[in-house]
């Protein structure tokens, strides 16, 4: 029998939340749609029952999303002929995944609610609901989800009329950066270095690829010595690129705080989680959550809102698209 993971529910903010000086209401849908979260929670659990490793991706989604022009959906966008979009960006192109998972939903919200709810507000819905920390009964059937907090998520963001490639490409933070500018890289979101260590802590799930780790576990210093080795095993200094290994060995589909644990211990595998713990003032904050896993979590749902509510389109801007890869 499968053991079961205790929800921590963080409601970290009350049914108005602002953002970017725009109000955005928990309850925007409550007369439209009023199904919507129903609809959204069951296509992340189905999603996730099928292949528990989209629940990060639903995550990663959303944030590289936020990151370049705001919480728009403007990643979920094809290419057209205005615009080359952010899909084949350097850090989405073959990484960013759950597409259809989001079009998916977007096609049994529409059936219920057409032209009404946006896919900016499905892709926030989606990152939380895919981090909820439970295994629940889906028709009968275990889902496993990612074991982390909840956060109450705003709506009312509109949907992008485009995108871009080269703003993907110059505001996505990448897994070479040191310190000083992953913190310059957040402080341009709006978003504190308390931000920037606790929303870090989404590294305790997923996976990363051989070339987007390899310099560090060759040519950092700051590894473990047994942690090189192993990894060395796995991702060799040429060839399999893409191999792809867990952020968190441990436990690499539970969202707990690991992460932290192996900080401290100098076994991270990306270059920038463990520029989080090498002597800075940031080294605190990385020694708090790994003894403190309601800590971790309340900030991280912190976090979670304030990146959610990054530079959303709303009133009459944007629109409300049909199919979340087009304009209308």
């Amino acid at each position: 029998m499968a053991s079961f993971y205790f929800l921590l529910l963080l409601l970290v903010s009350a049914t108005t939340i602002t953002a970017s000086g725009v109000d955005l209401c928990t309850d925007f849908y409550s007369c439209t749609c009023p199904n919507l979260l129903t609809i959204v929670k069951k296509g992340v659990a189905q999603a996730i029952r099928k292949e528990p490793r989209m629940g990060v991706s639903l995550l990663r989604l959303h944030f590289h999303d936020c990151f370049v022009n705001g919480c728009d959906a403007s990643i979920l966008l094809d290419d057209s002929s205005n615009f080359e979009g952010e899909k084949t960006a350097a850090a989405n192109n073959q990484s960013a995944r759950g597409f259809n998972v989001i079009n998916d939903i977007k096609c049994s919200v529409e059936k219920e609610c057409p032209k009404v709810v946006s896919c900016a507000d499905i892709l926030a819905l989606a990152a939380r609901d895919s981090v909820l920390s439970i295994i629940m009964a889906v028709e009968d059937i275990e889902v496993l989800q990612l074991g982390g907090p909840s956060w109450e998520v705003g709506l009312g963001r509109r949907d992008s009329t485009t995108a871009s490639r080269k703003d993907a490409n110059n505001n996505l933070p990448g897994p070479f950066l040191n310190l000083a500018n992953l913190t310059n890289n957040f402080a341009n979101q709006g978003l504190s270095v308390t931000d920037l260590v606790a929303l870090s802590g989404a590294h305790t799930i997923g996976l990363a690829q051989c070339k987007n780790f390899r310099a560090h576990i060759y040519n950092d210093s700051n590894v473990d010595p047994s942690y090189r080795k192993f990894m060395q095993s796995k991702c060799p200094r040429s060839g399999r690129d893409n191999t792809l290994e867990p952020l968190d060995h441990q436990t690499p589909i539970r969202f707990d705080n690991l992460y932290f644990q192996n900080l401290v211990s100098k076994k991270a595998l990306l270059h920038s989680d463990q520029e989080l713990f090498n002597g800075s003032s940031s080294d605190n904050l990385v020694k708090k959550y790994a003894a403190n896993t309601a800590a971790f979590f309340e900030d991280f749902a912190k976090g979670m809102v304030k990146m959610s509510n990054i530079k959303p389109l709303t009133g009459s801007q944007g629109e409300i698209r049909i199919n979340c890869g087009k304009l209308n």
